[in-house]
């Protein structure tokens, strides 16, 4: 069956931390960006400029040949009001869709409720990293939770796996336990191990992957590459999940934010370039988000938390471009020194679920959400 046929296929690199608005998206001809950044400004030489407005960071070349492509989406603004500017907080709210109160379930977990009622496909979801991600977490819905290469899948020692995915649950619990009424318990209770059983399903995906592609040592890379084996295998996975970070850049944002930057773009590169070598990208969006923006005067080495953000969606049936507005950095329009959100990071859940995820919205994210036109 070709690739455009295929169900769609959602990808979330999650940009832990809370990412740099102003040196991500630089507004550099705008005197503003210069006066508040005399510390971590970009200077203007290094910039890649997309337009008359606005540049990448110099470490984004390779994001900025999919911006030229036509297959990049900058969504401007995004966040939520009352940004509380705590990490773990924050996270909850983009994970949860529950600004107002703390939230039970994962939103992408309940996409993968619609999908598979029956739990028939316990790798509807993949996970890669060290924890399990609390967008995925629904009671009763399982997840395969890749906590390193995937090719020591179905190969260590019984024991050793066990204890493997066991300390992926461990962290789970720990980071979300003190959280009253978040749901932890009961979601250990009732999905306990069967969550992480796909990983006895993945051990295939390795055996069937051959790619000329070669990958960057780098932890986001191989994350992207375990997502490309699984993709490429054809396991009926729908929703994948990884991060990168820290993007917490308070002190030494030159040049760590660039190294951080580098290592997202060039993994993605390579990801979609194996997927269009082996036709498996036409069904393939990935979603790029962080917690918060970072504030707009540096403190001297760094950036300190703000409010609003970047997203990005970027694939092959992505209608690029700027959408919404970049917020006006004028101090008189500022919130507590940051930038002021006016994309609700819903109305982004709401499109992917509606026009790519072919779900409907409302049950998902709790209430209707203004669509946006990225997609073709």
């Amino acid at each position: 069956m070709a690739a455009t046929q295929k169900d769609p296929v959602l990808v979330v690199v999650q940009l832990s931390g809370g990412n740099d608005y102003l040196n991500t998206v630089i507004p550099y001809n705008n005197p503003l960006y210069r006066d508040n950044r005399p510390a971590v400004g970009i200077p203007e030489a290094q910039v890649l400029p997309i337009d008359k407005n606005y540049a990448f960071h110099p470490a984004m070349a390779p994001l900025k040949k999919v911006w030229d492509e036509g297959k990049l989406a900058i969504l401007h603004g995004t966040g939520y009001t009352n940004s509380p500017r705590s990490h773990f907080r924050s996270m909850d709210i983009w994970h949860t869709c529950e600004p107002d109160k703390v939230g039970t379930e994962g939103w992408l977990g309940r996409v993968a409720r619609e999908y598979d009622p029956n739990k028939e496909n316990v790798i509807t979801v993949v996970s890669f990293g060290p924890s399990l991600f609390r967008a995925l977490s629904v009671p009763g819905v399982p997840v395969a939770c890749v906590a390193g290469p995937l090719e020591k899948y179905g190969f260590l020692p019984s024991v050793q796996e066990r204890e493997l995915r066991l300390k992926v649950l461990d962290r789970f619990a720990r980071m979300y336990a003190p959280v009253v009424g978040s749901g932890v318990m009961e979601y250990l209770g009732t999905t306990g191990l069967d969550s992480l059983k796909g990983a006895d399903v993945l051990k295939v995906a390795p055996q069937r992957y051959a790619s000329t592609v070669k990958y960057p040592e780098t932890p986001i890379a191989r994350k992207l590459r375990g997502i490309a084996q699984v993709h490429l295998a054809d396991l009926g996975s729908r929703i994948f999940y990884c991060d990168h970070g820290s993007f917490d850049t308070h002190a030494g944002q030159n040049p760590g934010h660039g190294a951080l930057w580098s290592a997202v773009t060039e993994g993605l590169e390579a990801f979609m370039t194996d997927l269009r070598q082996h036709d498996h990208a036409d069904n393939v969006l990935v979603l790029m988000f962080s917690e918060f923006g970072r504030r707009v005067h540096d403190n001297g080495s760094g950036t300190d938390h703000g409010a609003a953000g970047p997203a990005f969606v970027l694939g092959e049936k992505v209608k690029g471009g700027h959408y919404g507005d970049y917020p006006s950095l004028k101090a008189e329009h500022l919130v507590q020194g940051d930038l002021n959100p006016n994309m609700d990071f819903r109305s982004i859940y709401s499109t992917i679920l509606e026009k790519w995820l072919k779900v409907s919205s409302k049950p998902i994210i709790g209430r209707a959400f203004e669509q946006l036109a990225f997609l073709n």
